[in-house]
Order: structure tokens, then C-alpha cells, then sequence
């Protein structure tokens, strides 16, 4: 049984955004910047799906910082495009954010060198005792397509199982003739053609979910690997970014890469269908990505990996990505521009979410972002009262 991905709608067709927020940042070579179709109209007095605290207004307090600074995650780079160009409108305020890879951002959010860093992957004990004090704030959720370039297959029509994925990153299968891939497509004429597998040069936590599924479906793969923002592949090719990804598979006939699904929509690339853990093929998009989050319990930290979700409608390559700040901040202008730019992402940008292919974050998510956000303080006092 093979459970398609759900039509998509005008919005969901449309090309993303550029891959850095300020006028003047460049995306990554690799592949073009999409176009956006025009925003929802919001106001400064947008009422969000909650009840704000005072001081958490759409628009930061008068006094309050005009500029912040980010980097980090390449995964939400489009979306976070949208945000800040939208909350520009709306507040006058100018957020620009780098997508340098959840390893550049861990790194520059630990030297303190931005606001605040991003990242795809969950901070190892010791990335949270070189940054004390750090929060992880969920942003959105969204699936990492597995994208192949064969010429005559269309989106979903090929289907890969844990154990024939994890052997071709593994290199043991090395042609898309191979007699395992070709028991799961009956109905494929699939090339006597070498398998060139593409993954991520740069530290990534596209990279972590993606090697966090794969440590958990392959017992292989979980001793000679294991999972990481960055790993000792195996074999293959490396892209930087997510665009540089999708750029080398699609510029290499007979390839394989993993990127966040709004990248293989703007590539126009072809993705696979993937047997989820109640065994079913399943494509990505947003309702297997919701599916996911539904089938995972969320601790407080929301610092859970969602692959390989038990839900019978799950993708099983699926994410949260994170904003990191500081618990204790140091600048009260900057900590209050800070938190009401969060407060909005996590209320009024999320019905940006879907129309750029991310998951919007469950209610039960967005209050435990709330949780994360009302520890923000500055000299003992918390930002949000």
C-alpha cells in the first residue's frame, strides 16, 4: 500500500524564498532563490491565537533593539526568509540571518557572535556545556526528502526501504539495478546505472536527522557511522548546504541526496516514497510531517528527534528546527527585539508555514515554546511578564 502525498494547493507549488534575509545576502550557488506569493496581510495589531503578555505585542517596546543578528540552519532558511522579511514590514525591525549550516550556528551562537543560532539537530552534552544557559526554541517542523535523478521517474513512484537506503549511504548497494531495490519497484524500470550518492560537506542538522533515522533503522549504520551534524560518510559526494545538495543531484544523472523538501519542490527534483515503521510507503509532505510530531512524545525541551515515528501516516525522515538563545541575556534592547521576534514566529508566522511546505507546530508545541520563552530574562528579571 502506498499512501500518496496530499494534492497540494497553489501556495504549497510555489518556489521559495532566497536563502539569506537581509537585502544583499546570497544564497548558495548552487541552486536559484524561489519566488514567494503574496503574504496573508498582517497588522501591528494582528491578534495571535493566544493571549500575549504584556511586552510580547507583535512589535518589540519602544527602546528596544531595530537590528539582531542569526545563523545557523540551512533547513528553515526559507521560511526564516519569510519571517523576518514580513515582521520588517510589520515592526521596522531588521533580522538578518545567515543559513551557514547548524554547525556554524552552534559555533557562532557559543563565541556569542550572533543573537541567536539555529540548528536542525539536538545540542550534544557537550555543545550545551560549552554554551550554559542555552534554550532550544522549536520554530516548525519538516521532512527531509530522499531525492534520486532518474530520467522517466516521477516523484514517489520509487520506493526505498530502511535496509536499501542505509545500504546505498553504506555503499554495498552500488547500482539502481540492484536486485533489493528492484523487489520494492515491480513496476519501475529502474537504470543499469552507478549510484552517485550525495551528501552534506558542512556541519548540518539536516545531516543529524537524516543519520538519526538511518542509526535507528540500521544496526549497520548505528556501529560504522552513527549519527551527527557531521559524519565519516562512507562513500559519496558532499554539497555544501542544503541547495548545494540539491544542485549536485541535480546536475548528476543516476544520484541520491537527502534535503528538506522545500528544496527538492524548488529543484524540481524527484523524491522517494520511504516504508515507514508500521510499514507503509510513504511520501513527504506536510500531513506525514504532522503525523510524525503526533506519533512522538514531546518532553518540555522539545529536544526530541521525530524520525522513524511510530504513526502509521508518519514520514520517517522528519524534524524540528531550533532557534538557540541564551537563557540570561545581557542587552535589554536586543532581548526584547529577541523575544517578541519569537513570540511572533511561533503564533502569527506559522500560518507562513505551509505555503513554503513546513509543518506548523502542533498547539501543544507552540505551549511549550511559550514555557521556553518565558525563562528569557534580563539581570534576573524575565522579558515577559
Amino acid at each position: 500500500m502506498s499512501i500518496r502525498n496530499v494534492e497540494r494547493s497553489p501556495a504549497m507549488s510555489l518556489a521559495l524564498v532566497a536563502l539569506a534575509v537581509v537585502v544583499g545576502a546570497c544564497a548558495p550557488a548552487a541552486t536559484s532563490a524561489p519566488a514567494v506569493e503574496k503574504a496573508p496581510e498582517l497588522s501591528a495589531t494582528t491578534a495571535s491565537t493566544v493571549v500575549i503578555p504584556a511586552g510580547a505585542q507583535p512589535c518589540p517596546p519602544a527602546g528596544s533593539a531595530t537590528t539582531l543578528t542569526g545563523a545557523g540552519a540551512t533547513f528553515p532558511a526559507p521560511l526564516y526568509t519569510r519571517w523576518f522579511d514580513e515582521y520588517k514590514k510589520l515592526c521596522n525591525v531588521a533580522v538578518n540571518y545567515q543559513p551557514i549550516g547548524s554547525g556554524g550556528g552552534i559555533q557562532q551562537h557559543t563565541q556569542r557572535l550572533v543573537d541567536f543560532g539555529a540548528s536542525d539537530g539536538i545540542l550534544t552534552e557537550k555543545q550545551l556545556s560549552d554554551a550554559p544557559g542555552t534554550l532550544m526554541i522549536p520554530m516548525t517542523a519538516g521532512a527531509v526528502a530522499v531525492v534520486a535523478n532518474l530520467q522517466g521517474v516521477e516523484s514517489g513512484k520509487l520506493r526505498l526501504t530502511p535496509e536499501t537506503l542505509s545500504a546505498i549511504y553504506l555503499g554495498a548497494i552500488t547500482k539502481w539495478s540492484d536486485s533489493k531495490i528492484a523487489a520494492d519497484n515491480p513496476d519501475l524500470k529502474l537504470p543499469d546505472q552507478a549510484i552517485t550518492v550525495v551528501h552534506r560537506s558542512d556541519g548540518s542538522g539536516t545531516t543529524n536527522i537524516f543519520t538519526s533515522y538511518l542509526s535507528d533503522v540500521s544496526p549497520d549504520w548505528k556501529s560504522k557511522v552513527g549519527r551527527g551534524n557531521a559524519v565519516q560518510w562512507p562513500v559519496g559526494i558532499g554539497g555544501e548546504g542544503n541547495a548545494g545538495v540539491a544542485g549536485a543531484v541535480k546536475q548528476r544523472a543516476g544520484s541520491i541526496g537527502y534535503v528538506e523538501l522545500a528544496y527538492a519542490v524548488q529543484n524540481k527534483l524527484t523524491w522517494a516514497a520511504l516504508r515507514n515503521k508500521a510499514g507503509q510507503f510513504v511520501e513527504p509532505s506536510l500531513d506525514a510531517t504532522t503525523a510524525a510530531m503526533e506519533g512522538v512524545a514531546i518532553p518540555d525541551s522539545t529536544a526530541v528527534m521525530i524520525v522513524n515515528s511510530a504513526s502509521a501516516d508518519a514520514y520517517p525522515i522528519a524534524g524540528f528546527t531550533w532557534i538557540l538563545v541564551y537563557e540570561n541575556q545581557t542587552d535589554r534592547a536586543k532581548a526584547q527585539t529577541l523575544t517578541a521576534v519569537l513570540w511572533w514566529a511561533i503564533h502569527d508566522g506559522q500560518k507562513l508555514s505551509t505555503g513554503l511546505d513546513y509543518a506548523p507546530l502542533s498547539p501543544g508545541v507552540i505551549a511549550k515554546a511559550e514555557a521556553q520563552l518565558r525563562k528569557l530574562k534580563v539581570d534576573g528579571q524575565p522579558i515577559l511578564r
